[in-house]
């Protein structure tokens, strides 16, 4: 396992539980059809929440509104303490450098080698050149493509890709991931490389994140296992335990259905969430 100074940079203003994300009775429309109805739930520091929910649910709008790259209709957003949602764009770009947002398909420049892409927030925030090389191996090497820095997105896989994309998301050491839908069309082996990835920035700094996936899968994983600094792999939590830092959202039609733990989901009596689950 590659030891990092990441750890030590995080900020301390969070303490642990209290909320990064509230979302207050939000909605938003566009063309005249409504996307998210009235959706309120709390993302708490230190905390993975999991969203889940049939394609074309608002999934990733909800993860674009807590970006500050959607303003609601209505309800208010806070995240960090303030209210983004009546926030001028000058302070929503402030605040956006606490948070690393992973796209879908990766979103990477096509023009720019991994080492540019990587580096590029930390760039338009005027880093040092010498720290900026640095912090970039450092991400890379998180992700355990180091190896990677002078190629271009091209010459990468799918999978690789989607590994850049989230070293680009931490390089600025965030306190805050949303990663939309990280594991989308890619083949089940590299979905679970990635997602240990995902596993690993949880366990290994605590970062708070918010994680939307179509695969269940993907999810119960996140659930159920915890990375393993000493064999540097995620295992199953012993005696098939659940991790109580996750727990899972789901949209359905724009409207949020459950908000809860693991064993509720698992539990649930509604018809939709055990057709869902199953």
């Amino acid at each position: 396992m590659v030891t990092t100074p990441q750890a030590e940079a995080k900020r301390t203003d969070q303490p642990p539980g209290e909320p990064v994300v509230v979302f207050e009775n939000v909605s938003i429309g566009f063309e005249g059809k409504l996307v998210l109805d009235n959706v309120s739930f709390t993302l708490s520091s230190g905390e993975t929440r999991v969203l889940l929910g049939p394609a074309g649910g608002g999934k990733s709008v909800l993860l674009k509104l807590a970006d500050g790259l959607f303003r609601p209709d209505s309800g208010r957003i806070v995240v960090f303490g303030q209210e983004i949602s009546a926030m001028p764009e000058r302070e929503i770009f402030k605040l956006r450098g606490r948070i690393g947002m992973v796209f879908q398909e990766s979103a990477l420049f096509d023009s720019l080698t991994v080492r540019d892409n990587v580096s590029y927030r930390l760039i338009e925030q005027h880093v040092p050149a010498a720290e900026t090389a640095e912090r970039a191996a450092e991400a890379l090497r998180f992700v355990e493509l180091e190896q990677t820095l002078d190629k271009f997105p091209s010459e990468l896989s799918g999978g690789m890709r989607r590994r850049v994309a989230i070293a680009r998301a931490i390089v600025s050491r965030p306190d805050l991931i949303l990663y939309d839908s990280p594991t989308g069309g890619l083949d089940p082996i590299t979905s679970t490389l990635i997602i240990e990835l995902v596993i690993k920035q949880r366990d290994v700094y605590g970062t708070t994140s918010l994680v939307v996936t179509h695969r269940l899968q993907d999810a119960f994983t996140m659930a159920t296992h915890i990375f393993d600094r000493e064999q540097n792999h995620m295992v199953p939590i012993p005696g098939g335990g659940i991790d109580p830092r996750t727990s899972f959202l789901i949209l359905n039609e724009g409207r949020l259905i459950f908000d809860g733990s693991t064993h509720d989901l698992i539990h649930s009596d509604d018809p939709f969430i055990k057709e869902f689950i199953s």
